[in-house]
């Protein structure tokens, strides 16, 4: 099973991702967790010059391409492979991180960059996408304080230091995409203790996998 997880900056996709890995391993389930950008070599790479701050003159068009490629690679040589081994595949953002953010956000044509990562994913789309929304101004707040505690200011945050407004069009374009993707996107609350999303996450999670043993069932 292919879960991707979804959200502005501050969300808590990595605890809660980390969370969901171990209760399917406790339910015998081999996982694999990964991330864009830098699931990949190549990607490791690409992460580096699409987060630093010294990209700041990154063209939206430059941008958009570096994403691709990265996306390009993640599934060709990390997802696919660990799907065909049996593993589900947990991913910090995926295809449509590029829609919402350059779309939305960026204001490029979202069903242009729609068609665009159709060719990037080579056909390989979620089982499940799970959006845990946030005002931005919380997510905001959450992020950069993990970025301090990290050390990943620099490094990390370019995205972090857009402006408020940008962070509310990213928002409001995820909270779109979702509803006009229905058949796989699931929007948690996650303004919530992590306990909590995770209990809402796992119920999602497990009513997908039902739904995938037994396809003639409805979430």
């Amino acid at each position: 099973m292919f879960v991707t997880f979804e959200g502005i900056e501050g969300t808590g996709k990595s605890t809660q991702i980390g969370l969901l890995d171990a209760w399917l391993r406790e339910q015998g389930r081999a996982t694999e967790i990964t991330r864009e950008p830098g699931g990949s070599r190549l990607g490791r790479e690409l992460r580096r010059i699409l987060l630093s701050m010294e990209s700041s003159d990154l063209t939206g068009q430059a941008e958009l391409f570096l994403y691709l490629a990265d996306r390009a690679q993640h599934v060709a040589t990390v997802i696919r492979p660990a799907l065909l081994a049996g593993h589900d595949v947990l991913s910090d953002r995926f295809a449509d991180s590029t829609v919402v953010y350059q779309g939305y956000g960026r204001g490029l044509d979202p069903k242009t960059l729609h068609g665009l990562n159709e060719v990037a994913v080579d056909g390989l789309w979620p089982d499940l996408t799970i959006l845990l929304d946030i005002e931005p101004e919380e997510g905001l707040r959450r992020a950069l304080a993990r970025n301090i505690a990290e050390g990943t200011h620099a490094s990390e945050g370019r995205f972090e230091a857009e402006h408020m407004e940008f962070h509310a069009r990213v928002r409001e374009g995820y909270l779109t995409w979702a509803a006009l993707h229905p058949e796989r996107f699931r929007v948690v609350d996650a303004s919530a203790s992590p306990e909590v999303v995770h209990a809402r996450v796992r119920e999602l999670v497990a009513a997908a996998l039902d739904e995938k043993e037994q396809p003639g069932l409805r979430m």
